[in-house]
């Protein structure tokens, strides 16, 4: 981090036993079972983690920008993630699809907040040149 770095938060979560094991944060306001995709048990996976966690930040961007370009967010905006765990040459990888609704707002203005949206979530960030991702307006 450089000297003008603003630490803002530090998630602390434990896991333990894998993909069928059991993750809880540090002051307790997480804690789940966890299961491999399509296998037994009641938990959730982390690919389902990513797909919550990209999407509630991708639709906080979205407002930020929309506050920075004076645009008012019609109700009801909502982001369906899909993040889908792949398999090639032996190794795994994964892809990702951001399903975008912004109800009321004309398609070129809603491209305008996504589009930015893409540019500034931390998620969008980390995914950027490392998986492949589509952007979507529905």
């Amino acid at each position: 981090m450089t000297q003008s770095t603003k630490l803002l938060y530090t998630a602390k979560v434990r896991t333990t036993g894998g993909r069928d094991g059991a993750s809880r944060s540090s002051d307790g306001r997480l804690d789940i079972r966890l299961s491999t995709p399509g296998g037994p048990g009641g938990g959730t996976n982390p690919e389902q983690l990513f797909a919550a966690g990209w999407s509630a930040c991708f639709e906080g961007a979205i407002a930020i920008a929309a506050r920075k370009m004076n645009i008012m967010l019609p109700a009801g905006p909502a982001i369906d993630a899909e993040v889908d765990l792949n398999v090639a040459d032996g190794g795994f990888f994964l892809s990702a699809r951001l399903n975008v609704s912004l109800p009321g707002l004309e398609r070129d203005v809603a491209r305008t907040l996504v589009d930015a949206a893409h540019q500034t979530c931390p998620y969008s960030k980390a995914a950027r040149g490392n998986i492949e991702v589509a952007i979507n307006l529905v």
